[in-house]
C-alpha cells in the first residue's frame, strides 16, 4: 500500500485542502489530517479507513471513547484525545450559537446543539433547558440517565434547578437511542405531570422535544403538547 509521502501534492490531504480548501476533503482526509501518521507499513488513510468502518461513520466517531478509539492500530493516547477535543470543540461551538437566540422563534441552532449533544447516546437521558423572559438560554442540565427503556424523572428535580436557574420557562429534552421519535405513553404521561408541577411553581413548561441521531420531535409542535396542557387544565 502507498504511504501519503509517495502521493503526488494534488492528492495529499494537507496539500489539497490547503490549495482547494477544506471544505473539498473526504472524511477519510479530514481524519487523516488529525491523525497525521500511521503505524509503521500502514498509510494514515488506512488508519482512517478503519476507524470509520469501527465507528459506523463519522456520526460514531463522537461517542467513541479514549479506550475504543486506542484500539485502533496506529491511534495513540494523544491522537484519541484530540480527536474528543474536537468534537468538544463542535458541540460548544453550537450550544454558544443556541445560547444567543430566542429559542422559541428561532430553533435551529438549539435542536442542532441538542443533536450532537444527545443525538448518539446509547442510553437514555433527560434533560432540562431553562430560559429566561427573552426565551434564551440561561443553562441546561442532563437531571436523569435510565436504561435504553427507561428513565426516571421526578419534577422535584426538574424544578430545584429552575428555581436555582431564575428561569421563566424551560424545555424538557430527552433522546430516544431507538431512532423512533413517536412519543411512548410514559412520555406523554410524564410531561402532564411536569407541566402541571410548574403550574405550581410558577414556571412555564414551553415544550417536549425528542431527539434521535437522525431527527427530532417537538410535541408542543405536533398538538401532543397542547392536547395534555388542555387535559390538565380541565
Amino acid at each position: 500500500m502507498s504511504m501519503i509521502k509517495d502521493y503526488p501534492d494534488f492528492e495529499k490531504p494537507r496539500e489539497k485542502a490547503l490549495r482547494y480548501g477544506i471544505r473539498t476533503l473526504s472524511n477519510r482526509e479530514l481524519l487523516a489530517i488529525l491523525l497525521r501518521s500511521g503505524p509503521r507499513g500502514q498509510s494514515v488513510l488506512q488508519t482512517a479507513d478503519l476507524l470509520l468502518r469501527k465507528a459506523d461513520g463519522m456520526k460514531g466517531i463522537g461517542r467513541m471513547s479514549i479506550a475504543e478509539l486506542c484500539d485502533i492500530k496506529g491511534i495513540s493516547r494523544v491522537k484519541a484525545l484530540e480527536m474528543q477535543a474536537c468534537f468538544e470543540i463542535v458541540r460548544r461551538s453550537y450550544y454558544e450559537e443556541a445560547q444567543s437566540v430566542d429559542v422559541i422563534s428561532c430553533p435551529d441552532h438549539m435542536i442542532r446543539w441538542l443533536r450532537s449533544e444527545l443525538g448518539s447516546e446509547m442510553q437514555e437521558k433527560f434533560m432540562a433547558v431553562y430560559l429566561d423572559a427573552g426565551n434564551r438560554i440561561i443553562s441546561s442540565r442532563i437531571l436523569f440517565t435510565g436504561t435504553i427503556n427507561e428513565a426516571k424523572v421526578y419534577p422535584r428535580e426538574v424544578f430545584r434547578e429552575a428555581l436555582l436557574a431564575g428561569c421563566v420557562s424551560l424545555i424538557l429534552v430527552h433522546n430516544h437511542p431507538s431512532g423512533i421519535l413517536t412519543p411512548s405513553m410514559a412520555d406523554i404521561e410524564l410531561t402532564e405531570r411536569l407541566i402541571h408541577a410548574g403550574k405550581l411553581m410558577g414556571v412555564k413548561v414551553l415544550d417536549h422535544l425528542i431527539i434521535t441521531g437522525s431527527g427530532w420531535l417537538s410535541m408542543a409542535g405536533e398538538s401532543m403538547f397542547r392536547q395534555t396542557e388542555d387535559g390538565k387544565d380541565d
